[in-house]
């Protein structure tokens, strides 16, 4: 496992608000030198630390309209059910997240559809469709004033 020390603790901040900055501009944010930047980035990937990059996306640009946290509960508990219900709903282009999760539910989704009549046909086509789902609660998203995925 990697040390995390206060100057890498820094750059994974930094990269967290942009991972667009260039090697020398997160150098000098930090306190290093471009090339001990460079040493402690690329080490931070090879340990996992950094697993990636990616870009924000505007959501209503691509025509996303409605974002809803689903909270299943299923009807077996079994980890063949689990396992099933998994498979099924990863496949789900509109399910963006699946967390198995503690507590009243087995699982909590997050899922995106160009509006809330395309909602309800995932909720109706996809989710309602599974023998292993006994229990859905959906949360519409109102807004969202923090969001840290953005």
């Amino acid at each position: 496992m990697m040390n995390i020390d206060r100057i890498n603790a820094r750059i994974v901040q930094e990269l967290k608000l942009d991972g667009r900055v260039s090697n020398t501009e997160l150098a000098n944010r930090v306190g290093l030198s471009p090339s001990a930047c460079l040493r402690r980035m690329q080490e931070l990937e090879r340990s996992g630390i950094i697993t990636g990059y990616r870009a924000v996306l505007n959501q209503t640009a691509l025509g996303i309209g409605c974002i809803a946290y689903i909270a299943v509960g299923l009807s077996d508990h079994s980890k063949n059910s689990q396992k099933a219900f998994e498979q099924a709903i990863t496949s789900s282009p509109e399910v963006r997240e699946c967390h198995n999760i503690t507590g009243s539910y087995e699982y909590l989704l997050r899922i995106e559809t160009s509006d809330l009549v395309s909602y309800k046909t995932f909720h109706t086509d996809v989710l309602g469709t599974l023998p292993q789902v006994n229990s859905i609660t959906t949360y519409v998203v109102m807004g969202s004033p923090k969001d840290e995925r953005s």
